[in-house]
Order: structure tokens, then sequence, then C-alpha cells
């Protein structure tokens, strides 16, 4: 699968690459994994483990910026690892990779501090767009599976001021739900990444939601998009 090395990944021009660790277990993925992002000027592969405990053992070690961790490693499941990982480390981004799509997991792998939840199988450019995220601050939750998990989520408040939205903010709060990350959206909306990130800050406090996850949950419950 080819990639595009000049994907934004919204860093300063002068800032070094992002370093990363990947833990995974499939030695094909984690070599398609390695090869990809290797490939990306922004992104350097630091470290490598195919299961949890050494995985938390190797981010201790390392520190790195971000982690692609899958879930359903051996010795220690991915969840767990991203906990110790997260505790141990709270600047450390943590991308799930996974081919497990149920509600209960992807829930399970948001609450244990993950900053994204990306399925196998995708698109390197849907896993960039959720490293880009995470790197931004954000949740991120692949839109293939982002319906699945909103029956169990909390409905929208009813004070929830859905209906204060701007055009502007409508057009951007889809392309939210879309799984866009900021850096996207700014390029389709022709508008700068700080504009950007004004209207996310302003969708959120209007939808009284904490992150971009919860934004798109009451979106798609409210039939704004």
């Amino acid at each position: 699968m080819s990639l595009d090395t000049r994907y934004p990944l919204n860093l300063p021009a002068n800032a070094p690459p992002l370093r990363v660790l990947i833990v995974e277990d499939d030695p094909m993925m984690q070599l398609g994994l390695e090869q990809s992002l290797m490939a990306h000027p922004q992104l350097e592969i630091v470290g490598q483990a195919e299961d949890g405990y050494l995985g938390v053992q190797a981010a201790l070690q390392l520190k790195p910026d971000l982690v692609v961790m899958d879930i359903g490693l051996p010795r220690l499941d991915g969840i767990a690892a991203t906990q110790q990982i997260k505790a141990a480390l709270p600047a450390t981004h943590v991308v799930m990779l996974t081919s497990h799509q149920t509600e209960t997991e992807i829930i399970a792998a948001l609450s244990s501090g993950a900053d994204a939840y990306c399925i196998k199988g995708a698109s390197v450019e849907r896993l960039l767009s959720a490293i880009a995220a995470a790197v931004d601050g954000a949740a991120y939750l692949d839109p293939q599976i982002a319906r699945r998990v909103i029956d169990n989520l909390k409905p929208p408040s009813p004070t929830t001021n859905t209906a204060n939205l701007s055009g502007r903010e409508l057009e951007v709060l889809k392309l939210m739900v879309d799984g866009l990350s900021n850096p996207e959206i700014a390029e389709k909306l022709y508008l700068s990444p700080n504009t950007i990130k004004t209207h996310v800050r302003g969708i959120m406090n209007k939808l009284a939601v904490d992150d971009r996850v919860q934004a798109a949950v009451v979106a798609l419950r409210s039939g704004l998009v």
C-alpha cells in the first residue's frame, strides 16, 4: 500500500519526528506497520514488542511519543497495557489498532486511556488520521465503527444547545463525525488549522461534551448530521 509522505500531522515545521513504539503480536502486521509508518518523514519507529507485558517495558524504557497498540495481545492485553502506560507516561499517546469491533471492547479501549481506536485493514491514511487526531489532543473513533457504540453511550443532555450551532460549525461537525482530523478539515474547508480548533472548541461547548467522540455521538443521536 502506497503512503503519501506529505500527509500532515500538524507538527511544527522544525519539530523532531514523533517517536513511535509498535506493540503487535502478528509478525506480518508488525512488519506492515513498520514499513508504512517509517516511510512518513514525521514518524520514527523506535521499538517494537510482541506482547503487552513487553510493550509496557519498552514504553517505560523508550518513553515514546506514540504507541500503536493491538488489543488482542498475549500475556497482557492491549487494554491493560494501555492503562499501565498511561498511568506511568500520561503524555504518551496511544492509538489502539484491532480487528475486534464489539461495543464493549471499543468502550473499554477508550476508557483505558487510548486516544484513538482504528480498525485493522483500514488504509494507512486512516491510521494517520487517528495519529494526527491523537497528537492534536483529540479522541478518534474509526468511522467504520462509530455508529456501533452510539446506543451504549448516554443520550445527549436535554439542555444540549444543538440548535445554536452555526452553519460553519455544522460543516465542521459533519467532518468530525466522518473521522477527519483538524488539519484535514482545514484543508477541505480552506481554513487555517487554528480556525478549525476554534470551531471545534465552540462545538464542544455548545454540545456540552468533553471530546470529539462525544460530540460525534451527540450529533448522530440528535440527527444533526
